[in-house]
């Protein structure tokens, strides 16, 4: 599969052979839904608590005589059934996260990729470099690029400049190879890859 490659001037670059393996898959939904749930339930906080009677400061004294009162026996202002007392079943802290095979996670996002590839969705530029850093330069090129909400991925390191000017822009997330994640690619519209992150996916799924 060839994909053409463009520069942040919106010029050509040539063109860059795309891997099928990769590329070319037919996306499954089930995968990617499977997928999504998955990095959403591990990045849950879960540190919600309530206390429960034990841990209730208040009197342990019995709160009136067993016998005689016509009311109900009860030994401690600490129970649920009372105002200011302990939570029954309430919160923990804990975490959501569930398992998925390590196999799985890596073929959601090969067919994360391609479905971007299958939408033309998915845009190669040849590098991000940006000396001067500014936002509103990065704005105008994005502008001939029609970049209005993009993910775009990086080599192993993303250039300083670039990354400050694009931290600004709405809609816009920078990462570099190591942190492409199938939640992020699939909510932004535009996949931008540059060959440096081109060639070391393609690596990372030899």
């Amino acid at each position: 599969m060839k994909a053409d490659v463009t520069t942040l001037d919106a010029k050509k670059a040539g063109t860059v052979d795309l891997s099928d393996d990769v590329f070319g898959l037919d996306p499954r939904a089930d995968l990617l839904h499977r997928m999504v749930r998955y990095q959403l339930a591990k990045r849950r906080a879960g540190n919600s608590a309530s206390k429960d009677r034990s841990e209730i400061n208040a009197t342990t004294a019995k709160m009136y005589r067993q016998k005689g009162t016509g009311r109900a026996r009860h030994g401690s202002k600490k129970a649920p059934i009372f105002r200011g007392g302990g939570k029954a079943f309430g919160p923990k802290p804990r975490s959501f996260a569930h398992g998925l095979p390590k196999k799985v996670r890596a073929l959601a996002l090969k067919h994360a990729l391609s479905a971007k590839a299958k939408t033309e969705e998915l845009v190669v530029i040849d590098s991000c470099e940006l000396k001067d850093g500014k936002t509103t330069a990065l704005k105008s090129r994005f502008a001939k690029l029609g970049f209005v909400s993009a993910l775009i991925i990086d080599g192993a390191t993303v250039e300083d400049g670039f990354a400050r000017a694009a931290r600004n822009i709405p809609r816009v997330d920078v990462l570099p190879v190591q942190g492409i994640n199938v939640y992020d690619i699939l909510r932004h519209d535009k996949l931008v890859l540059t060959k440096a992150a081109l060639e070391a996916l393609e690596a990372r799924f030899k």
